[in-house]
């Protein structure tokens, strides 16, 4: 059912505390995710709401809550602490909330996890939900989702969002929803959430929203070209932008040809993949894409 989170989820927040962590650890809870504890140093011992264990560390959480992933909404600061910390701790999927982590603390993140049986969703990334399994890890909001069997992934949390009320307004449900994060160093690339996609009897179809800046579209797009066996529908989304002016996201800045729009979706069309023309085309492109695929009356 859907990638990466299910109902057998067991979530721990740290920042949990904070205004922010505190808010959208409600948001979780409420749509139905096990968050099984909090962390915020010097606030050991209290109650989260009345039901989760506050603890000062995140060994402590992990020694009597037995979280298996970490949701991060730490300053950033400290963020990449909070990460190494969940990741000794032996935390398997760790995703990271927190927008504006110094690019130097996330080189020195990148290198400490090579090697380790660690996924890092993030940073500055919406989280990600299953809606089958009402599980929610992150700031995405809850009720615009639909159980069904198109998977989404995103590197940005806005037109995540979009997509989603698109293909949900038209009947169209998702298996799960990434947000992978707008940075230049992120823990999870395209080409890895597109890999369980292609391994999960759950999904159907997947819908990839890309941005100007950096290759990773290029490397999605070799991937599903040579091994992706499902219908992909594909936006790219800065076409507008004047070359090496940031846009938003600090990923989102042309810097040569081949981070241009005009080359990702170059790319994504030799592959083979649907082109969605502008976000307002998301839902409609998908769901006639999935008509000629077979995959939908």
């Amino acid at each position: 059912m859907g990638i990466l989170v299910d109902e057998n989820t067991r979530v721990m927040v740290q920042g949990i505390t904070g205004r922010e962590g505190g808010f959208h650890a409600r948001n979780c809870i409420a749509y139905g995710a096990n968050v099984v504890a909090g962390v915020t140093p010097g606030r050991g011992g209290v109650m989260f709401e009345d039901s989760v264990p506050v603890f000062n560390s995140v060994e402590e959480a992990v020694d009597a809550a037995s979280p298996n992933m970490a949701l991060i909404f730490v300053p950033p600061p400290f963020a990449a602490d909070a990460i190494v910390e969940s990741a000794d701790a032996g935390i398997p999927l760790i995703a990271c909330i927190t927008e504006g982590v110094p690019g130097l603390d996330m080189v020195r993140v990148a290198r400490y996890l090579e090697d380790r049986p660690v996924r890092l969703i993030g940073p500055n990334c919406p989280g990600l939900i299953n809606p089958g399994a009402r599980c929610k890890v992150g700031i995405m909001p809850g009720a615009i989702h639909l159980p069904g069997r198109v998977g989404i992934v995103s590197r940005s949390g806005t037109l995540t969002y979009e997509a989603v009320g698109q293909l949900t307004g038209l009947g169209l449900g998702q298996s799960t929803c990434v947000g992978i994060g707008g940075d230049p160093i992120i823990g999870t690339s395209f080409v890895e959430v597109l890999r369980l996609f292609q391994e999960d009897d759950d999904t159907d179809a997947v819908v990839l929203i890309g941005e100007i800046g950096g290759s990773m579209e290029q490397d999605a797009a070799a991937y599903v070209k040579e091994e992706f066996t499902k219908p992909l529908s594909a936006l790219v989304v800065g076409a507008s932008a004047p070359p090496g002016k940031r846009m938003g996201h600090a990923g989102a800045i042309i810097t040569g040809e081949s981070a241009t729009a005009e080359a990702k979706v170059r790319a994504f069309r030799e592959a083979g993949a649907t082109i969605i023309p502008t976000p307002a085309d998301i839902g409609s492109t998908t769901q006639a894409m999935l008509q000629s695929a077979g995959l939908l009356a």
